[in-house]
């Protein structure tokens, strides 16, 4: 039976092979599809803080939104259906800018592995962040962002650091 909280599993090429209960899924340390977006404003990149109640990287600062697609569901709709729920952010256009595998493990025991996919789009507008997803967020100068990562690191969700340099890249070949 599928449900809301299905994984996609994937192998290396990020072919599906499988679905998995989330919680499960992070358990036993499964790959699995997920998506990173960037939405950027000039020189400043719209960055949010993890809320204290998330299972891994609570309260570490990260990219504009990331979360996994539903079965069925493509990554750009996947994409657009959680920057409206986590950010309260509607009507953006993004595109692909890359994607990557990672493997984080967690003192909780959880473990991530994901094919992330990196989203790129251009916003200067308000945000609504959901409470239960979302501590804070902010625009920030990407310079500035990129010393406090070198600074502090800790500060940051692991997947952020590569995640980043993807989105960058891919937007300097926006048109």
């Amino acid at each position: 039976m599928k449900t809301e909280n299905d994984l996609i599993l994937v192998d290396l090429d990020d072919r599906e092979i499988g679905r998995g209960e989330k919680a499960e899924v992070h358990r036993r340390g499964l790959l699995h599809r997920a998506f990173s977006l960037f939405l950027f404003s000039g020189d400043r990149l719209l960055i949010q803080r993890r809320a204290a109640g998330k299972y891994h990287s609570a309260t570490l600062w990260a990219n504009t939104c990331c979360s996994h697609p539903r079965a069925g569901q493509t990554l750009p709709e996947a994409v657009t259906r959680r920057l409206a729920l986590e950010c309260g952010i509607t009507g953006v256009p993004v595109r692909e800018a890359g994607s990557f595998v990672y493997r984080a493990s967690f003192p909780d025991g959880m473990t991530e592995y994901e094919f992330d996919h990196v989203f790129v789009g251009e916003y200067d507008g308000p945000f609504t962040p959901d409470p239960e997803e979302v501590a804070e967020m902010r625009y920030v100068p990407l310079a500035e962002l990129k010393q406090d990562m070198l600074d502090h690191p800790g500060r940051y969700a692991v997947w952020f650091f590569t995640a980043l340099g993807i989105a960058e890249a891919g937007r300097s070949s926006m048109p």
